[in-house]
């Protein structure tokens, strides 16, 4: 081969085979046989071959180009979100279009409707809070537009959402207070117009319950999953006249919050206070003292939800993958968190 880019006849040449068989299996076709398959995969690597996007497009009536929507603070969470995807866009030669939004905003299905069309989107992942909207599910699906909906709660049809089952995993949390001595607990919540705040409270609140232990509603302060908003709710907490030991919150971002005030109040984490976040993001194990959280599995719950728009979008003759739709998070113990110590 010369120093020209190889197209779709060299490799059909070197295969063996015709040029429609090698665009099959570049578009995910289940008619090619797995050893036909296997050697063309094998020639289209040894070339170095890259289809032309535009040009694979037009002829397949698709954009190759999936959509990403989200309305969330969290820029470490994003990015896990994004590598999940591109994890697979990157083997199945699609690219990834980014579209922040206001979920609050009169206009955001519309909005929202409006970017699909107006980048073509073949098919669009939706994030929390965003994937909790229920008229924008709906729209989707009477325009036509495949969509798979991150969240934390099952509210849609399985091929079309990914789902965390967070509450399990605050359960799991709660015990491990209880577990460490501590009964003075308290929790910043998420905002509770969100699903995914009202599932962890729910599922915090029932574990302590059945332990006997009552989470009081004085320790329950509302934040907006942001830094700031940590600070505010631990400020409120650790001035109580009977602050809590432990203090558990939505998201790792607002626990390294409670762990600035808490040092600002000269209160040692752990010997004094007990910190937990959700999330498990790159920040958690980094910081001092290491947090002990929730790690949901983002990015894999983002390689799935991408796995099931473009099966969706290829119609590879198999059904979209329905039982394959809940990740489990998990407690992960750090730093942050030890048993209760006599005041």
């Amino acid at each position: 081969m010369s120093d020209r880019k190889p197209t779709i006849n060299d490799v059909a040449r070197e295969a063996g085979v015709s040029k429609r068989t090698v665009s099959r299996v570049l578009n995910g076709s289940g008619s090619v046989g797995e050893k036909t398959r296997a050697e063309i995969q094998e020639v289209i690597a040894r070339l170095n071959f890259s289809p032309d996007k535009q040009a694979r497009g037009l002829a397949s009536s698709r954009s190759y180009l999936l959509g990403l929507i989200y309305d969330n603070p969290d820029a470490l969470y994003i990015d896990q979100v994004q590598r999940g995807v591109l994890d697979l866009c990157t083997q199945k030669g699609y690219e990834l279009v980014v579209h922040p939004c206001q979920y609050k905003a009169a206009d955001m299905v519309e909005d929202c409707l409006q970017f699909i069309r107006r980048s073509q989107i073949d098919g669009v992942i939706i994030l929390p809070p965003v994937s909790e909207s229920r008229d924008l599910a709906m729209a989707l699906r009477e325009a036509g537009h495949h969509y798979v909906r991150m969240a934390s709660v099952d509210f849609d049809d399985h091929a079309s959402i990914v789902v965390s089952d967070d509450r399990a995993a605050v359960r799991e949390m709660a015990r491990y207070f209880l577990s460490l001595g501590h009964t003075e607990i308290a929790m910043i919540t998420g905002p509770m117009g969100y699903h995914s705040s009202n599932e962890r409270l729910l599922g915090f609140k029932d574990s302590l319950a059945e332990q006997g232990v009552i989470l009081d509603e004085s320790r329950i302060v509302e934040g907006q999953n942001t830094y700031d908003s940590g600070l505010a709710s631990a400020r409120k907490l650790l001035n109580l006249p009977n602050r809590p030991t432990a203090i558990f919150a939505n998201n790792d971002e607002m626990a390294a919050a409670v762990l600035r005030v808490a040092r600002t109040l000269d209160i040692d984490v752990p010997t004094e206070l007990s910190v937990a976040g959700f999330d498990d993001n790159m920040l958690a194990s980094r910081i001092m003292p290491s947090l002990t959280t929730i790690q949901r599995p983002v990015r894999a719950m983002a390689t799935l939800a991408a796995e099931k728009i473009i099966q969706a979008i290829e119609q590879t003759g198999k059904d979209v993958n329905s039982d394959d739709f809940l990740v489990k998070p998990h407690l992960i113990i750090r730093e942050s968190a030890a048993p209760l110590k006599a005041r």
